[in-house]
């Protein structure tokens, strides 16, 4: 599989079908490194943004940590096929462009990318089409990971970016340090600005930006988008490690999709107990 796809009626349940990218990139032929998609729907068609590594990096990359670019590939449908625009959107000099969310501002109509780019959050603003940076545009830093002196808890490189608008705030949803072992170190994490391109704030007691952090049953939650329900909640879609089957096969974890509803307290989304919900909950209102 290349980039895989699944469908719901309700959020709560899923029909799997496949394939959505069945030709890799021409770009990007001998990897299987695509990963992190986000799909959005622009003038009847359904744009994909995602990852990928080249088969030639423009820069030096280490052996162990190969490049990787931003790319944009197409569809008429949703489900796909989506087919690659048949270039790199962007391919930055930190050699590690992952995680894009394409984002549409509700109050100016522009777009935006978001992504994690050698650790850090930036974003920068997209041409009409979505298939390009506007022209004249750079990447703006919004938050440090890597960079950042002293780095926090949980940002030693932060990745995962979603941005969802919500009574006049634009929350900078994301995620930081190691997912790919067990156990893991990793947690959600949020932002806010009143502009889409910020700058963005962390809340100011220094720790209560967590939203989702571990807990006995789901480890290493992250990685998240934010969908509104028919009642105008938003709920959190993400993934966590089950400590109760936490791999996949030998050396890789298992990560399943996970859900929940967030509240806003002063400004903020809060989801239940700051940890993933255990047991039965009621699920989105779908009308």
């Amino acid at each position: 599989m290349n980039i895989q796809v699944a469908r719901s009626r309700d959020l709560v349940e899923w029909e799997y079908l496949g394939e959505a990218l069945p030709q890799r990139p021409s770009w990007a032929q001998t990897t299987q490194m695509l990963w992190a998609p986000h799909v959005v729907e622009h003038g009847g068609v359904y744009v994909m943004a995602y990852s990928a590594a080249p088969d030639d990096p423009p820069f030096p990359a280490p052996p162990d940590d190969p490049a990787l670019c931003l790319a944009v590939a197409v569809s008429d449908s949703p489900a796909g096929p989506f087919s690659d625009v048949g270039a790199p959107l962007h391919c930055g000099p930190t050699t590690s462009d992952i995680d894009p969310c394409v984002f549409r501002d509700p109050a100016g109509g522009g777009w935006y990318c978001y992504w994690g780019s050698g650790g850090d959050i930036v974003v920068q603003e997209l041409a009409a089409d979505l298939g390009a940076f506007a022209p004249g545009s750079r990447p703006r830093l919004l938050l440090r990971g890597w960079s950042a002196e002293p780095q926090l808890p949980f940002e030693h490189g932060i990745e995962g970016p979603f941005v969802v608008e919500r009574d006049g705030w634009y929350h900078l949803w994301y995620s930081g340090d190691r997912t790919w072992t067990y156990p893991p170190n990793y947690a959600t994490m949020v932002a806010r600005s009143r502009t889409p391109d910020g700058p963005f704030e962390r809340r100011p007691d220094g720790t209560a930006q967590f939203v989702l952090r571990d807990n006995d049953r789901w480890r290493g939650p992250g990685h998240n988008s934010v969908v509104r329900d028919d009642a105008g909640d938003d709920w959190v879609v993400y993934h966590a490690i089950d400590s109760r089957r936490p791999w996949l096969f030998e050396g890789q974890v298992r990560r399943v999709m996970l859900i929940d509803r967030i509240s806003y307290v002063d400004g903020w989304p809060v989801v239940g107990d700051g940890t993933p919900s255990v047991g039965e909950r009621a699920g989105p209102v779908v009308t």
